[in-house]
């Protein structure tokens, strides 16, 4: 349930202001049909997390308990760092693919969230937790209560949140993480 709850919780930080959540602020905007556009996110952001968190869940194997211990306390450190960096959206990633609002959404989605925080984030949960499956529906509903509305309300969200003052409090509790998977008080903290 821990791995469940921070994974949602640390997800749904990270994104507010992220190039997906802007992503879907211009599918929302571009196509009007909120259904798909939000079943495209959530097909793409499963698929994504689930390719993430089997490659946290390898590293684990692979990896022995003190190098792990570091990998994942640098790991956590680094996103804090990359969380405070504002994202913006790039031309070429709204040009989306003919493929209708879902496969748009999906196609769109899915290719955003390679090598994003998010995604990172979703590996090195899953590799501190063991828990394939709580930290990939943890992520993916993270994704969702950051995207959703997003879809669904748009701008008047985007003019009510504070933006930095959440990129900060994600910053900070990736920064505890990274102290204290270093420290080698994680299991204290979480178990």
């Amino acid at each position: 349930m821990e791995a469940f709850l921070v994974s949602t919780g640390i997800v749904a930080l990270a994104e507010v202001g992220d190039k997906t959540q802007l992503l879907s602020f211009v599918l929302a905007a571009r196509y009007r049909q909120p259904l798909q556009i939000v079943l495209g996110i959530l097909a793409a952001t499963l698929l994504n997390h689930a390719l993430a968190g089997a490659l946290g869940t390898l590293i684990t194997g692979w990896l022995g308990p003190q190098t792990l211990r570091w990998v994942l306390g640098g790991s956590f450190l680094a996103m804090a760092a990359w969380v405070l960096i504002p994202d913006r959206l790039d031309e070429g990633e709204t040009r989306l693919p003919r493929l209708g609002v879902f496969g748009a959404t999906l196609v769109a989605f899915f290719l955003a969230e390679m090598g994003d925080k998010t995604q990172v984030a979703t590996v090195a949960l899953a590799a501190r937790y063991a828990a394939f499956g709580p930290v990939v529906i943890g992520t993916t509903m993270g994704m969702m209560a950051a995207n959703a509305p997003a879809v669904l309300f748009g701008e008047r969200i985007s003019r009510r949140v504070p933006v930095h003052a959440v990129h900060r409090i994600a910053a900070a509790v990736f920064a505890v993480l990274g102290v204290s998977a270093l420290l080698g008080g994680a299991d204290a903290l979480f178990d």
